[in-house]
């Protein structure tokens, strides 16, 4: 049980928030879980709390201490802010959270995606926010999870070790005093630009996605995303978005992981190709496809993980044609122009600052 009394909000009631709600509760933490709709969180209500089946499956009951849908009574009297929902809604977070957000809250991303610490800045800043919060943004989400019903959350499997940055960077080591007492599988990040450049959703989720649409649209999802989704084509696809990904943040000035080496320090899973490694990854086993194409997998990972990639490939001079190839398709499958709403370099707050000038920002927080 949990020895704090860290009181802790989670934004977002989907399969990672409700996951991690369950997972706080049932070693003591005081959770508050928050989502904007009241009926998606009506059984959690009357329950009390969310059933957790753990990866060891063991079944256990996280009673939370409150269940609202009202921001400004979930960010009352906690210290530390969970926001675990699809990235495209942090600005939106960020805006309606501005008036109750304040100096003593630390606010973790869970995770980021590409740019997510920046954009929730900015967003702050647009809503003319007077008492900033320290933000944070986690490089991925710390557990494989699904949530199995109303009020019952399934974890497959927790990462070994998960980098946050805080932005700006001289905040992190305090935040991570506060954020380790919940989960010390968090560790220091760089800074954001490496939790950003190092976002494995952007080359695992939305590809996969698009290269099983017909496999997916025929069985409704009823077949493993990772084991048999990644077949020797489909993980080629990977390698080329990750080479992308990769030579984007060399030209940002960062030494990137490729896709292999995160799986490895993730997941202890090696292999000699990118396929081979992601069959290796036990934590893997049991996930099931999306069920539908109208899924996070794409309307989250394309604007808000790859399209900032090719909009700072852009702005520093680097090509991404197979990432512009996945943006295309997402958009033709989906009848969407996702570069419209997608979290460009102004979202960010960064367009047209030098390769200097950014990393003086991330580190410092100044202009």
């Amino acid at each position: 049980m949990a020895t704090t009394d860290l009181r802790i909000a989670v934004i977002g009631a989907g399969h990672g928030g409700k996951s991690m709600a369950a997972e706080l509760a049932t070693r003591g933490f005081a959770v508050t879980l928050y989502n904007r709709t009241p009926a998606n969180i009506e059984a959690v209500k009357l329950r009390g709390g969310i059933e957790l089946i753990t990866e060891d499956g063991r079944e256990l009951f996280g009673r939370l201490a409150a269940v609202t849908s009202s921001l400004e009574e979930a960010l009352a009297d906690v210290q530390l802010v969970m926001v675990v929902i699809p990235s495209c809604g942090h600005r939106d977070v960020a805006l309606k959270a501005a008036p109750h957000l304040t100096d003593e809250h630390i606010v973790l991303l869970n995770p980021g995606r590409t740019g997510g610490a920046l954009e929730f800045v900015q967003g702050l800043r647009e809503a003319g926010c007077t008492r900033y919060p320290v933000i944070c943004e986690a490089e991925t989400f710390l557990f494989a999870a699904r949530s199995t019903g109303p009020a019952e959350a399934r974890i497959f499997r927790t990462k070994f070790s998960v980098p946050v940055a805080a932005l700006p960077t001289t905040h992190t080591d305090e935040a991570l005093v506060v954020i380790r007492k919940a989960y010390p599988q968090f560790i220091p990040a760089k800074s954001v630009l490496h939790t950003s450049l190092n976002n494995m959703g952007a080359i695992f989720h939305p590809a996969l996605t698009l290269l099983n649409a017909g496999w997916i649209e025929s069985t409704r999802g009823d077949f493993e995303f990772y084991m048999d989704g990644v077949t020797p084509a489909t993980a080629r696809v990977l390698e080329a978005l990750d080479r992308e990904r990769v030579t984007v943040a060399a030209a940002v000035g960062i030494r990137a992981q490729t896709a292999s080496e995160w799986l490895y320090r993730a997941y202890n899973a090696v292999g000699d190709t990118l396929h081979d490694a992601m069959h290796a990854n036990p934590g893997y086993a049991g996930i099931k496809a999306p069920n539908r194409l109208q899924h996070r997998y794409i309307f989250e990972e394309i604007p808000c993980s790859l399209i900032p990639i090719t909009e700072l490939g852009k702005q520093y001079g680097v090509d991404t044609p197979t990432i512009c190839a996945m943006t295309h398709l997402a958009n033709v499958v989906h009848g969407k122009d996702y570069h419209r709403e997608g979290r460009t370099l102004e979202r960010m707050g960064i367009k047209g600052m030098s390769v200097g000038e950014l990393h003086h920002y991330v580190d410092t927080g100044e202009r």
